[in-house]
């Protein structure tokens, strides 16, 4: 859980007691003595339509995703005061389809001398009884990060809503003896049972600038044994928020419950930078003879490696799901625009669309993938025919509602023996998107879609593929361009980029966009590179947005397959 230490020290002083404890009846008494924030102003072009988001105030990271009688629960990082970080508490919603949402009462919130300052990330883990469990950080008196166990209490309700925290808390604590630093020591990920019937937990830390994903042991999953060694570590990464570690089986595109070791299976561990704000992964080998993790050869430890999402996607977390054999991310998208304009509007944070996630049949990287139930909001479906896209030439389409839309094209480049040379010392994707962004006429692109574009196209958001020729291969740019997204220049308006994993000399370039008011949600190469931005356009909005498929480069490409759909609002209460 990312925080700063100004807002860090806000909360601490908000919560803090002179007495350092605070009985469980007075926390409850506090929670309800929170008053909410005011009403969102009616006039709202930036909520999101079929993204996750509460009606108002601030959310972050999802903490404990999962299934549990045949019901979706997401718990998340929510402030119930208001539109900017602080007062966390553990928000709770349940869904039969990972698209339409209930709320219910929050889970967690500070009630115990081991959280009194603070209820941070965790995760959930299922028990082999089928109960579910959750471990999550807490701030005691003393402002040290402390690891926590809560347990339904009722498991009859599929619901889950309510849960109890545990008399022992709290499990895991840093001390001088375990040498942990106590303000960086969080966010528990979902455990695993090995073969040997122990239980094993991350929790991200750091020592100096090393990255650490720290290793505990348990028998009974509340006396906890911190391990001689990380399970991973990582120099000059600072700290490691949010760690994730779970098993992707070889050579299918299905989940695989986090308990599962193998040489069936390849491991996938998580980190979220604090340092840059950026979700990097690696793919290696989990030996559980010496419970270490090695990521496999060519993987990068570093956010200049692989990434879940090159643009607003922080903390994410996978979970299970046992009714469809499949893994799940969940992520947190933040704002780009201002901390003043958040509070105008009432809210700040959504989540991304839930993707499934898999191992590449290269064996190298992850995909994802927008889950299929999303498909159930589509809508007055518009195809366009096969044809040539010349170059210079944007073409709009009609017929859909562009500012809450769901496209799918793919393309086919003509002449790519045209294609422009790669630069040697072109190896950043996001400073070559910036440098070479959509006005900029290439050869072989730029060619994609401009989202949420104005009339006059003053205002664009262009998400767009490039083809270069390098010394033995052709080398295809993803980029996300927001530089002309808005008139309102006190926004981020980052441009953002990622290579892609694709041969354009035999196989076709497939975009997907899933483009919600505020958000543009783009998967390339059917999700091998995924680029999320957030914009806010002044002109370009509600009916005034439009969509366009263009082709700035020099070359012709061919659209070989386009279909876009209206999408329903989903039912977010």
């Amino acid at each position: 859980m990312a925080i700063s230490s100004a807002a860090w020290l806000l909360f601490s002083s908000f919560l803090f007691l002179s007495h350092g404890v605070l009985q469980l009846q007075a926390s409850h008494q506090l929670y309800r003595d929170i008053k909410a924030s005011s009403s969102p102003p009616a006039f709202q072009p930036y909520r999101t339509s079929y993204h996750f988001q509460p009606p108002k105030n601030w959310i972050n990271d999802p903490n404990g995703p999962m299934i549990y009688k045949g019901v979706y629960h997401l718990l998340y990082q929510y402030n119930p005061k208001g539109a900017v970080w602080g007062n966390i508490v553990w928000a709770h919603s349940t869904s039969t389809d990972l698209v339409n949402w209930t709320p219910h009462v929050p889970a967690i919130y500070p009630s115990q001398p081991s959280d009194i300052n603070g209820c941070w990330s965790g995760s959930t883990t299922i028990l082999p009884s089928g109960e579910p469990v959750i471990l999550y950080t807490g701030v005691n008196p003393q402002n040290q990060q402390v690891q926590n166990l809560a347990t339904p209490k009722n498991l009859s309700d599929p619901y889950l809503t309510e849960w109890v925290k545990s008399a022992k808390n709290p499990l895991m604590a840093p001390t001088i003896a375990n040498q942990i630093n106590a303000s960086s020591f969080r966010d528990p990920t979902t455990a695993w049972l090995g073969p040997d019937r122990i239980w094993r937990v991350l929790i991200g830390s750091k020592r100096n600038r090393r990255g650490l994903a720290i290793l505990y042991r348990s028998k009974d999953f509340v006396h906890w044994t911190k391990s001689q060694h990380p399970l991973h570590s990582a120099p000059d990464t600072g700290m490691w928020e949010c760690p994730d570690f779970f098993p992707v089986p070889i050579n299918a595109n299905i989940g695989v419950d986090t308990s599962v070791i193998g040489p069936h299976v390849k491991h996938v561990l998580k980190l979220s930078l604090d340092d840059t704000k950026h979700d990097y992964y690696t793919v290696g080998t989990y030996n559980l003879n010496k419970d270490v993790y090695v990521p496999d050869k060519g993987q990068v430890d570093s956010d200049s490696g692989l990434r879940y999402d090159y643009g607003k996607f922080y903390a994410s977390k996978t979970f299970f799901d046992s009714a469809k054999n499949r893994r799940i991310l969940w992520g947190w998208i933040n704002e780009s625009s201002s901390v003043e304009d958040d509070i105008k509007k009432g809210w700040s944070g959504v989540m991304a669309i839930p993707r499934s996630i898999w191992l590449d049949k290269s064996g190298k990287q992850l995909v994802q993938w927008p889950i299929s139930e999303l498909e159930r909001l589509r809508e007055n479906q518009v195809n366009l025919p096969n044809q040539v896209l010349k170059g210079g030439l944007a073409l709009e389409v009609s017929g859909v509602t562009s500012a809450q839309v769901d496209v799918e094209i793919s393309f086919r480049t003509i002449e790519l023996q045209n294609a422009e040379k790669l630069d040697s010392s072109w190896t950043n994707p996001q400073a070559l998107c910036s440098q070479k962004g959509a006005s900029v006429k290439g050869r072989l692109g730029p060619f994609g879609l401009l989202a949420l574009a104005s009339k006059g196209l003053q205002e664009q958001t262009a998400v767009f593929f490039r083809i270069f020729k390098g010394q033995d291969k052709y080398v295809v740019l993803m980029c996300s361009d927001q530089s002309r997204s808005s008139l309102n220049n006190g926004n981020d308006k980052t441009t953002y980029g990622a290579f892609l994993d694709v041969n354009p000399s035999r196989d076709e370039l497939s975009l997907r966009s899933l483009i919600d008011h505020s958000i543009v949600e783009s998967f390339g190469g059917e999700g091998k590179a995924c680029i999320t931005a957030r914009v806010y356009p002044t002109l370009a909005i509600q009916n005034e947005a439009h969509l366009h498929v263009f082709n700035n480069g020099t070359e012709n490409v061919q659209i070989t397959r386009f279909s876009a759909w209206s999408m329903k609002k989903a039912i977010i209460t």
